[in-house]
């Protein structure tokens, strides 16, 4: 379940608002995307897996919120965890330049 979005990290890019399959995202004044709709998320991975910063982060086996705090994720190294398991690294996503789920939401928006 998603967990953690960093304003400290992120760059308003909106990709983890465009490849949410489960609309969990909305944005605020300043544009940050904030979790919205916690306890739709399908915890598919889909925001933490493309952002290009490493600033979100999703609880792996959570059926609820866990409460984890920003900093807590940050002391803990988890900001892009997932990804770096599959193998990703920030900014160079390993062979994502080939998968098309990421337009999937685009013609939404």
């Amino acid at each position: 379940m998603i967990e953690v979005v960093s304003s400290a990290r992120c760059i308003r890019c909106d990709i983890c608002v465009r490849v949410c399959p489960a609309d969990v995202f909305r944005k605020d004044a300043a544009g940050l995307p904030v979790i919205a709709h916690q306890d739709d998320c399908q915890t598919c991975f889909l925001c933490e897996i493309y952002c290009p910063t490493d600033a979100l982060y999703v609880a792996e086996a959570a059926d609820g919120p866990i409460g984890i705090t920003e900093s807590e994720v940050e002391a803990r190294d988890l900001f892009g965890v997932y990804a770096r398991g599959l193998g990703w690294s920030k900014g160079r996503a390993g062979g994502s330049q080939f998968d098309t789920t990421q337009h999937l939401r685009v013609a939404q928006v």
